[in-house]
């Protein structure tokens, strides 16, 4: 087999790194997304008693009967209508978590949900999803920002007893956010992992920050640095 030259090899890279770059951003989901007017297809999939009574993103406690879901980036009370072509089932969900964090899939409905449609079955298909509004419960305020002289801060957007949910949170503020890591303290014995933001010199940016999470749903608390 004839070996490559160096110009040969440069190109490669090239072709390469395009290839990789057009895959990431195909499979990434869009920021700020809501779905278009008449609905948008998209895979969705369903979880269940694993997962039964831990906190979601959103703090609330998953209960796989009620009728939720868990999408990347659409906000915390997000009403959609899902429909499963195969047989024109639909049902009203509410976006209370984040996920599903497997490729190719866009929504992950509660065990509830998905046996509502038939989708139960099949695990994974195609359905159809429509915005119906926004239960606005979710919308949180703005906390108290610390004055100019407080130095650096940092966001913390939520605690857990368990490891798992807090790294969970985590790969869903990646979507949007960066710098994110995971603190752990021990409170009289007790271990609680801190999802946090930051840190950040600039009040302002941390103040949009802030803004954004609240109104996405996340219980925020600013701290310095």
């Amino acid at each position: 087999m004839r070996s490559l030259n160096i110009k040969q090899f440069v190109w490669l890279l090239l072709i390469l790194s395009a290839f990789l770059f057009l895959s990431s951003c195909a499979s990434a989901p869009r920021i700020d997304y809501v779905p278009k007017t008449g609905g948008d297809y998209v895979v969705a999939s369903w979880y269940g008693p694993k997962f039964n009574g831990r906190p979601t993103s959103s703090g609330e406690r998953y209960d796989m009967y009620a009728m939720t879901c868990a999408h990347k980036t659409l906000k915390f009370g997000t009403e959609l209508r899902v429909t499963n072509p195969d047989n024109n089932k639909s049902v009203i969900v509410t976006v209370n978590d984040r996920g599903p964090f497997i490729r190719g899939r866009d929504l992950d409905l509660s065990y509830g949900a998905a046996k509502e449609i038939g989708l139960m079955e099949k695990g994974v298909g195609r359905v159809r999803i429509e915005y119906v509004g926004r239960n606005m419960r979710y919308a949180k305020r703005v906390p108290f920002i610390p004055n100019e002289d407080s130095g650096a801060l940092v966001i913390q957007v939520a605690s857990f007893t368990d490891k798992s949910n807090a790294f969970r949170l985590k790969k869903g503020l990646e979507v949007r956010y960066k710098n994110i890591y995971v603190t752990k303290v021990n409170i009289k014995g007790k271990k609680y992992f801190r999802v946090k933001i930051g840190k950040f010199r600039d009040h302002k940016k941390a103040l949009a920050v802030v803004q954004n999470l609240a109104d996405e749903g996340y219980e925020v608390f600013i701290d310095t640095y």
